[in-house]
């Protein structure tokens, strides 16, 4: 009897615990049908003309007690199309954190802080034919970072996030990355900075306003070296369907390029959507390429997306 009742105990005290913890499995289905100049129609898993890549993640959290929660996740990119993984398994999130009133505190391979700075305010939702993601890319970096140490704060509408890469993580040089955010009703405004100890810094300074009828967003761009540009665009929602227009214009290094999007979206659910885009690669002056050069002027497609 003795014996059952400290089972009965063991079983309830491990109950508790398992009810302070969650691990979710999540992901998106991504596949459309595009059309680039130079080329015939064909079916798109992860090119410039899906939505987003699909994916397969798992995340999780365990409330430690006292505010204290410790978190995880780990994401890897799937092409719908093929059922091709990445080559590296989890190359699009590999990190864990802790978070409490003190803020958060992360490390591992995850999306930049100059991301989130730009996607607080981009209006395709960071889509792989956003026009501000190809010229520019995120405040002239790259999506994603292997080794970052970074802390996040958030209160009254703020937040930013400060990143780090030691020196022997990043090839013999570290590297910065930031933002500072700003989210409070219509308006968003955002900061991000991100610099290499042996390269210029670069940064965007951009934000939006939602009118209700529709919304619009614009920023300042100065990726490292000579060019400097702007974006400018808007969004109107007409009940389940959205038109989004944008535009990124880049001067300098010898160019002066822009790049434009019209995207469509229809809300098929909460969690579904069709989309037909089209996108416009700017002229780019030899040696001076946009940040992500798609080799083709003009792109059109049509796809669908499921996120679950």
């Amino acid at each position: 009897m003795k014996k059952s009742l400290i089972a009965l105990a063991v079983l309830a005290a491990s109950g508790a615990a398992m009810a302070q913890s969650s691990v979710t499995l999540y992901g998106v289905a991504d596949l459309s049908l595009a059309k680039a100049s130079g080329s015939s129609m064909q079916m798109s898993g992860n090119g410039v003309l899906n939505n987003g890549n699909s994916r397969l993640g798992v995340r999780g959290v365990e409330d430690l007690g006292g505010g204290l929660k410790a978190s995880f996740n780990f994401e890897q990119g799937i092409n719908a199309e093929s059922g091709a993984t990445d080559a590296v398994t989890f190359q699009r999130n590999a990190w864990m954190a802790l978070q409490g009133g003190f803020g958060r505190i992360q490390m591992g391979r995850t999306l930049t802080p100059s991301f989130f700075g730009v996607a607080a305010w981009e209006l395709t939702g960071t889509a792989n034919y956003s026009a501000v993601a190809n010229q520019f890319g995120f405040a002239g970096g790259p999506t994603r970072n292997n080794s970052v140490l970074q802390y996040t704060f958030a209160a009254n509408g703020f937040s930013g996030t400060l990143g780090y890469i030691f020196k022997p993580d990043n090839g013999g040089n570290a590297k910065y990355d930031l933002n500072a955010i700003y989210s409070q009703g219509p308006i968003v405004a955002s900061f991000a900075y991100n610099k290499v100890n042996n390269a210029k810094g670069n940064y965007a300074l951009g934000g939006s306003y939602d009118f209700g009828s529709f919304k619009v967003a614009a920023s300042i761009q100065n990726p490292a070296g000579n060019s400097k540009g702007f974006t400018l665009g808007a969004t109107v929602p007409l009940g389940a369907f959205s038109v989004t227009a944008d535009i990124a214009r880049q001067n300098g290094d010898g160019m002066k390029n822009t790049d434009f999007v019209l995207e469509g979206k229809y809300a098929l659910s909460k969690r579904t959507f069709a989309y037909a885009v089209y996108y416009k690669d700017g002229d780019a002056a030899p040696g001076a390429a946009e940040f992500y050069n798609t080799g083709a002027k003009s792109h059109f497609g049509v796809g669908i997306r499921h996120n679950f």
